[in-house]
């Protein structure tokens, strides 16, 4: 069940923004959003918010730029999502322009799991042999991880963005806007941006010691199409502290000043970067580079993104769009079979879902998750055989469920259920062994059913209401598309009345549109939905420019309709 609704919001602050200069229907957008000030409309750097700022940076600065002046060698720890490898990528980069002696390791989840464990940390040593580890994006509850590389005499700095456990981990320094006491104003850094904020601390750190000046110091912001692309990929909040940081990568890919690697992912996804926007980061060229960490090593999407060769760049995007086929294929099998799974319960009847199948992969569970959360609008866990009697869990949530902590509930009111888990609000993994799956199953539901309405249960899609004629054209959807829009800061979608006047099936899968509102036409598709409409609907839509043949004509992207 989806029913649309229409955006509130204050007229007063969106006059306030119209007077000061805001176009009016961007003025209407932004107030409804909670934006009230012009000043958070800016996307320069100088809108950034200090590194200062965030618990412990000074410490993790001197600490690092004592290790270059040293010559130790720092080992870094990555994740194997698109996160993990933008920050690797950042870290790697702009460590060794800094003048550090660096290296990375990407374990294979299927083989170590996640986070610095103390089978990883042995594995490190024995192929790295690293004075100090450093974490990109992981290791705020790698407790057992960091003990062992404390005993084997390896230091530990712990970059991070997820949500700590009741204890933290005895690393020399922890970098994480998250962990307890840290005032930074901004909780939504990606581990990404939590890098990134590192270098800026350390070039300063350096800088104080004589090493660079404002002449000859790295350009950091060379980085930000990586941050931007991790940032976005991540789908953390885009609060204003982000959409700065996006804002800035976009421009440098928009100017054609990005790595080889990220260049050669759009050229591979057949998106143009002169054009680019959050949409293609998240739809196009992360879900590539996220395939290498899926379904093989993401050491190739690191690659890719650390490439200055750019041929090199073109095979590693190819190779990873070939893996990103062979995903798609993969989440299309366990899609089918998870509703057929499904077939033998009401899933309106639950107000969880939670299902496993023994032919299932570890690396797409979480998309198969996403995509039954949205068909039936439940938290939804998806399970997939581990090893050892063991199973991996990937979760992803809806509005108003903390899926991190009803995991959390779980565990404390059961504490044999779940052998590890962790997480944020929207996304989470766990495992449990293979025989606690009922009763996981069921202490969930429960979780679900205390914390959740009836109404909570109904999917509601929020609209910024109709839009006038005059605002369907190519300039004004260039207008929308100079801002950052995404997770927190919801992209356009309008509402309006039309007259269906055509409609055909395309490719058995989508619904071809031609509509009419007061006399005046437009295209529009609705993807994913072949299911004919009756002659008079609501209709929610996006605004696209649609280029054929050197002519830009607006089409209407529609995300839901319903009979008036």
């Amino acid at each position: 069940m989806t029913r649309i609704t229409t955006r509130p919001y204050p007229f007063r602050e969106s006059e306030v923004l119209r007077q000061g200069g805001v176009h009016p229907v961007l003025a209407r957008l932004f107030a409804a959003r909670g934006l009230f000030d012009q000043k958070e409309l800016s996307s320069e750097l100088s809108a950034l918010i200090a590194p200062s700022g965030l618990l412990h940076i000074d410490a993790a600065a001197a600490f690092l730029a004592d290790a270059i002046e040293a010559r130790k060698k720092i080992c870094i720890v990555a994740d194997y999502d698109c996160d993990g490898a933008t920050a690797c990528a950042v870290a790697l980069r702009g460590l060794r322009s800094l003048g550090a002696n660096v290296d990375f390791i990407v374990p294979n989840r299927f083989e170590y799991g996640y986070g610095l464990t103390p089978e990883i940390v042995a594995l490190t040593e024995r192929e790295k042999s690293p004075d100090i580890i450093l974490t990109v994006d992981n290791g705020i509850a790698s407790i057992d991880g960091v003990a062992e590389a404390n005993r084997r005499g390896i230091e530990v700095v712990v970059t991070d963005h997820h949500l700590p456990a009741d204890a933290l981990p005895a690393a020399r320094v922890i970098v994480n806007p998250n962990q307890p006491n840290c005032g930074f104003p901004s909780k939504n850094l990606a581990g990404v941006g939590v890098m990134f904020y590192v270098l800026l601390a350390l070039r300063a750190e350096m800088r104080r010691r004589g090493v660079f000046d404002d002449r000859n110091q790295p350009r950091l912001d060379a980085l930000l199409d990586l941050v931007a692309l991790g940032t976005v990929a991540d789908v953390v909040k885009l609060d204003t502290n982000n959409r700065v940081l996006v804002a800035q990568g976009l421009k440098r890919m928009r100017a054609g000043r990005m790595q080889p690697g990220i260049a050669a992912l759009f050229r591979v996804a057949g998106r143009e970067a002169r054009s680019a926007t959050p949409f293609d980061l998240g739809f196009a060229v992360g879900p590539r580079l996220n395939a290498a960490g899926r379904l093989a090593d993401m050491s190739l999407g690191i690659e890719c993104l650390t490439t200055d060769d750019e041929g090199r760049a073109w095979a590693i995007a190819q190779q990873l769009d070939e893996i990103n086929r062979e995903r798609r294929a993969i989440e299309a099998d366990m899609q089918e079979t998870g509703l057929a799974l499904l077939d033998s319960i009401n899933p309106r009847d639950n107000a969880t879902i939670t299902i496993f199948d023994q032919s299932w992969h570890q690396g797409v569970i979480g998309i198969v998750a996403s995509r039954l959360k949205d068909k039936f609008y439940r938290p939804t866990i998806t399970f997939a055989p581990a090893g050892d009697g063991l199973i991996k869990g990937s979760g992803r949530s809806i509005a108003g469920f903390h899926l991190r902590d009803a995991l959390d509930l779980v565990s404390k009111h059961a504490p044999t259920l779940i052998d590890k888990f962790g997480g944020h609000a929207m996304a989470a993994g766990l495992t449990i062994r293979a025989e606690a799956l009922d009763g996981f199953t069921a202490a969930f539901e429960k979780v679900g059913r205390d914390w959740l309405t009836q109404s909570q249960l109904e999917r509601v899609l929020e609209t910024d209401g109709p839009l006038e004629d005059a605002y369907f054209s190519p300039q004004f959807i260039e207008l929308l598309d100079a801002y950052v829009w995404g997770q927190g800061f919801a992209p356009p979608v309008f509402c309006d009345e039309f007259r269906v006047v055509s409609q055909r099936v395309l490719k058995e899968r989508h619904l071809k549109l031609l509509l009419d509102k007061d006399g005046r036409r437009y295209d529009a598709i609705w993807f994913g939905h072949p299911d004919a409409l009756p002659d008079r609907v609501r209709v929610a839509y996006r605004l696209d420019a649609n280029e054929y043949n050197g002519v830009t004509r607006v089409q209407l992207m529609v995300e839901h309709a319903e009979p008036l």
